[in-house]
């Protein structure tokens, strides 16, 4: 047995001892609950099937002030704001998560396409106008300062947009890539609205790639520090290229992707992958171009790729920015340290699909890892955020018998229209979020921040938003990987000897 699998069954071993792991999850039951939660998430006017029914219509004037219409799309978190940077990364990572494990969805599947065209039709009235992107509505800085349900919001829905001479190239090819993965997503399910987010997402990036610049310097005192972009506006156009590559299988995006990849630095801050930063993702994305056989004109990539999952692995890794906690957590210093282990997860999934399928390993210096022991890493997290873990807890609300209860959602700790018709003004809603008392409805399916520290310890507290405030962009990469693992019941079953 190679070294390098020594080391990370013993990290495995000792992780799973330290949780005292109590057998199988009902992985199904829980993708099924990280559907749910994007329900709790939507703005605008609520489908008759809407099956969280504390929600009502929220935010039906969205857009009006500018003479668009904006309504729709997702509240990024626990508050009422609409940012669209998160959102089409959501966007794209639930695409992700349908086109590589499709088939593991199982009736699953027609319900997450319905998650990710709440984003995709939102994103439609984003970028109706040429040469421009909606990307904002709301105040940040207004809103945080109210504890309101969405149904009462009465903070200035402020819209904010990118075009020539405000340019936003982030923002705008994040966009182009949640249309071109969510139009493969629809590619058979709804050929016409396929051919519809593709269209667009050309016409986008165009813009994005035309006109470049940051959108944080354009609309600075409205994107920062929410979702200011700390890494550039590069990454997004490499990420842009690769998805309407993948989408349209133009020559022209495997042109630019290859004539940019050092240009706009593709091997650059590979150890991250998130809303922000996409130079992980990048590089495993199209790397499977390589480990099917269809393009060696890539294979920077793929090394780019192999080095960075290298990075991952416990027992191996000596990047100062990747640990693990005793209780084997992923951890990055931050906040809303999940949504690293989520994303990261995601990946480690991804590229172990790519290796099983070209019978290929990872090199890590003088050994190697197989794609077994990439599942096992990314199945020890999700096992991780469903309970197996030193506090016993599950970290996605709604599943297993402990789950976090005061969580920092404004809808979720007032009280619903239903139980509370009368308006909640602003201030008024202080009461509720100072209660230490559980939340009156359940966001079933949110999955928190979590740990941000080594210590592997959680306060349930509402105050304490950097680990007890749910996010889209947790839940996303969630999803793929919730439903690889409701169809491969047996993976931890699996023999050692596979890894030899």
């Amino acid at each position: 047995m190679a070294a390098v699998s020594v080391a990370v069954l013993v990290m495995l071993v000792l992780a799973a001892a330290v949780a005292s792991v109590s057998g199988q999850h009902d992985y199904g039951d829980a993708l099924h609950k990280s559907i749910l939660f994007f329900e709790g998430q939507r703005s605008g006017r609520l489908p008759p099937d809407q099956r969280l029914r504390w929600r009502r219509d929220s935010a039906m004037n969205d857009g009006a002030a500018a003479g668009v219409d904006l309504t729709g799309g997702y509240y990024d978190a626990g508050d009422n704001v609409k940012f669209g940077f998160p959102m089409a990364f959501t966007a794209t990572l639930m695409s992700w998560g349908l086109i590589d494990f499709g088939r593991s969805f199982g009736a699953h599947a027609a319900e997450t396409r319905k998650a990710v065209r709440w984003a995709t039709d939102y994103l439609m009235k984003a970028t109706a106008t040429p040469n421009t992107v909606y990307v904002q509505v709301g105040d940040a800085f207004r809103d945080h300062s109210c504890w309101e349900r969405p149904e009462d919001m009465d903070t200035p829905r402020t819209v904010y947009k990118v075009d020539p001479a405000h340019p936003g190239s982030d923002v705008a090819a994040e966009t182009a890539a949640a249309l071109a993965a969510g139009s493969i997503v629809f590619r058979d399910a709804d050929p016409a609205y396929s051919k519809r987010l593709l269209d667009r997402a050309i016409e986008v990036f165009e813009f994005a790639d035309k006109y470049r610049g940051p959108y944080s310097s354009s609309l600075h005192a409205a994107v920062c520090p929410c979702y200011c972009d700390y890494s550039g506006y590069q990454d997004e156009l490499l990420w842009g290229a690769a998805w309407l590559h993948k989408a349209s299988r133009r020559r022209e995006y495997r042109d630019y992707i290859k004539r940019n990849e050092v240009v706009l630095g593709a091997s650059e801050a590979i150890n991250e992958f998130g809303w922000d930063n996409k130079h992980a993702g990048i590089n495993v994305l199209i790397s499977k171009e390589v480990l099917m056989g269809k393009d060696e004109y890539f294979q920077s990539f793929r090394v780019n790729a192999d080095n960075f999952i290298c990075t991952l692995l416990p027992g191996i890794s000596n990047h100062p920015q990747i640990q693990y906690s005793p209780g084997g957590l992923l951890f990055k210093v931050g906040n809303s340290n999940m949504q690293h282990v989520t994303s990261l997860s995601f990946l480690l999934l991804a590229y172990s699909n790519y290796l099983s399928h070209a019978n290929a390993r990872v090199p890590c210096g003088t050994s190697s890892a197989s794609p077994v022991q990439l599942r096992r890493v990314a199945k020890r997290q999700v096992d991780y955020i469903l309970g197996d873990n030193p506090l016993r807890m599950s970290y996605m609300v709604g599943y297993g018998e402990r789950y976090p209860r005061r969580i920092h959602h404004r809808a979720s700790s007032l009280p619903s229209v239903s139980a509370h018709p009368a308006r909640i003004g602003c201030k008024a809603g202080a009461a509720y979020y100072a209660t230490p008392a559980p939340n009156p409805n359940l966001l079933v399916g949110a999955v928190v921040g979590g740990p941000t520290n080594t210590s592997d310890s959680f306060p349930d507290a509402r105050a304490v938003f950097q680990q007890s405030e749910p996010t889209t962009y947790i839940n996303a990469p969630l999803l793929g990987l919730l439903a690889y693992f409701s169809s491969h019941p047996n993976l931890a079953a699996q023999s050692i000897a596979a890894d030899d």
